[in-house]
């Protein structure tokens, strides 16, 4: 029988972890940079991009890859673990330029038809902006590594970060 600890120590190895953190960190600041791009090539403030789906660059793409980076660098790019986290990356990748963006392409088509073509008209329009260009996804998967390596190699995790700067965390 596997029992789970919820000890305070449980929660502080999460902290250790580099590379879900490093991972995370890509993921974050390529979803932050969507209102960057918001900013430069529309013009407009939209800080409700910060937390939608598709769009320039893939916030998935940084996640996974950045992921799969410092798993490479911490156990080996000969390393199963990093084959498991590349292959879960490409097909991630492949989903958000392919089945994702086929599924909003198809919701705007839906989204044109007339209301009159519904017995119960829909109450709202549906999600159109939900994979990536390939542009975009590869834009994501750049930053992933650029964010997750440097960090790895420089920082380490958020525990040790925070013992570097002098608090203590349990």
């Amino acid at each position: 029988m596997i029992v789970s600890d919820s000890s305070p120590s449980a929660w502080l190895g999460l902290l250790d972890n580099a590379v879900l953190a490093w991972g995370l960190a890509a993921c974050g600041l390529a979803q932050l940079s969507k209102l960057i791009v918001e900013l430069i090539f529309y013009r407009r403030w939209r800080p409700a991009v910060l937390l939608e789906t598709g769009g320039m660059p893939s916030s998935h793409s940084a996640l996974v890859t950045g992921t799969a980076a410092g798993v490479g660098w911490e156990m080996g790019f000969d390393h199963s673990g990093f084959a498991l986290a590349a292959t879960v990356a490409f097909v991630v990748m492949y989903d958000a330029s392919g089945i994702r963006r086929a599924a909003g392409f198809t919701a705007a088509r839906v989204n044109l038809l007339p209301v009159e073509t519904w017995p119960t008209p829909p109450e709202k329009q549906l999600k159109e902006s939900l994979g990536h260009t390939r542009f975009e996804v590869l834009v994501g998967s750049l930053i992933g590594p650029a964010v997750a390596l440097p960090g790895l190699v420089f920082v380490g995790s958020p525990l040790h970060l925070s013992q570097l700067l002098g608090m203590t965390l349990g």
